[in-house]
């Protein structure tokens, strides 16, 4: 008698058997492109119960369109070779190597879950957060429903010059009525009710052709209801090379970004009750208090370097600025996943094309997507292409890949159970965001989030009703 031939993976017979482990837009964007070849069936874990990362709890609440990718997203959890199962901790409930007990293959698309330190004295005062706590406290993100901000202070200080640090120092200009009708946290919007706050100041260690933020971006700070934008001539003195930067043509953003800011240098004086200074060439020294955040010291710049690469070189003035809350956006830093190589400098995980890399050469079955492969660059759309290239490079080597021993995601999903972990479907998750938007309608609000995963898993356990 002859062995039947196993079939290849990769075909109708036996499709590859591919987890996702992270629900972002790197995630879907990955699977996407693996549904799209026919060629594999796609099972996406996320550790929250809630799928789509950055979008829904990064994204500014007020910036709804921005979350039109969600859509998109959508369409593709409606595909009979998806699967979503949320509410599982790859690396704490089951390991990678578990995983690859049930999958021919594994991306990984994560993100980057850590913020950059500024590295000064002071910096873990109280009073002196990280943007990412900021953001997911008021996006009603789990992991930071119970931070707590004092807004009773009238001066806030936000370091960065990105579209993050536009969204924190936004946030924290605008009135209530500004804010009331987005899908921002009911507890945000609270405590930001009753917030002192009437100065805000976004710090750049460079200058205006150096920003990292968009034209829009800065350009809405001018259309506040009641916060003037500030911006000292001085600060827009350029450097040849910064002038070289302006005017190359590939560079339009830089270009407008600096329009905006001349324009702002050039308005009246200021005649509503808050102030946003936009400073430039200063850099961060040490954050002072007794107990908490009372100033911060800020190192003066200058440039040096040729275009498109200059940095900033600390002159030894400075300046103070007396304030009780200190935001830091500089960055964000990926985190090891337990058995997967990982670059602590860079904060990624090593890779070639999406093809995960140790010792030089690739980790057969194990790729990489989004922030954790490339580092915390780009837009969301950025993603697609990403994406799709660790897809192109896995689809390329499937017939070298190693059929997994167990081809069955019920085996797992009993696995899970066994260890007391709730999975939730893609189904359970339309249940919770159902309410929610019903919630919000209550209020006048596109949605009111859940904030905690224990209210998500109990509104389950209820049939889904809230």
């Amino acid at each position: 008698m002859t062995e039947t031939a196993k079939p290849e993976l990769g075909t109708t017979p036996r499709p590859l058997r591919v987890a996702v482990i992270g629900a972002g837009p790197a995630g879907f964007y990955t699977t996407e492109a693996l549904l799209r070849s026919e060629r594999a069936r796609v099972d996406v874990y996320d550790r929250l119960p809630t799928p789509y990362g950055l979008v829904r709890a990064g994204v500014a609440p007020d910036h709804q369109k921005l979350k039109a990718a969600i859509r998109v997203y959508e369409k593709i959890a409606q595909r009979p070779t998806f699967a979503f199962y949320g509410n599982v901790h790859v690396g704490r409930d089951v390991s990678i190597d578990e995983l690859r007990r049930f999958y021919d293959a594994l991306v990984l698309s994560y993100g980057a879950e850590t913020d950059k330190r500024l590295g000064i004295a002071g910096e873990d005062l109280p009073g002196s957060h990280t943007a990412t706590e900021f953001v997911g406290w008021y996006n009603a993100h789990p992991d930071y429903r119970d931070r707590e901000f004092d807004f009773s202070c009238e001066v806030a200080v936000v370091i960065g010059q990105g579209n993050v640090a536009m969204d924190v120092s936004r946030i924290l200009s605008k009135t209530v009525d500004e804010l009331r009708q987005t899908d921002i946290a009911d507890y945000a919007l609270e405590a930001l009710s009753q917030s002192k706050i009437r100065e805000v100041h976004l710090v750049g260690r460079r200058g205006p052709a150096q920003a990292k933020f968009t034209p829009p971006e800065i350009r809405e700070i001018g259309e506040l209801v009641d916060c003037d934008p500030i911006v000292k001539p001085e600060d827009l003195v350029l450097n040849p090379e910064s002038e070289a930067e302006i005017a190359d043509p590939e560079n339009r953003q830089a270009h407008d970004n600096y329009e905006i800011l001349k324009q702002f240098a050039a308005r009246g004086a200021p005649t509503k009750r808050r102030r946003y200074y936009v400073r430039n060439f200063e850099g961060p020294k040490e954050i002072h208090g007794n107990g908490r955040v009372e100033r911060i010291v800020l190192e003066k710049n200058v440039l040096s370097g040729r275009a498109f690469e200059q940095s900033a070189k600390g002159t030894g003035a400075t300046v103070k600025i007396e304030c009780g809350l200190v935001f830091r956006s500089i960055g964000y830093h990926g985190i090891a996943m337990p058995g997967v190589p990982f670059d602590k400098r860079a904060g990624v995980i090593p890779s070639e094309a999406g093809r995960v890399i140790s010792d030089g050469a690739p980790v057969r079955g194990v790729y990489v997507a989004g922030w954790i492969k490339r580092g915390p660059t780009g837009v969301i759309g950025t993603n697609k292409p990403d994406g799709y290239e660790t897809a192109e490079s896995l689809l390329a080597d499937a017939a070298r890949l190693e059929p997994c021993a167990t081809p069955d995601t019920s085996a797992l999903l009993e696995l899970l159970r066994k260890r007391g972990i709730r999975t939730v479907s893609f189904a359970d998750f339309r249940k919770i965001d159902a309410v929610e938007v019903e919630r919000g309608k209550r209020v006048g609000k596109p949605r009111e989030k859940f904030a905690r995963v224990d209210e998500m898993l109990a509104l389950l356990a209820d049939g889904g009703h809230g």
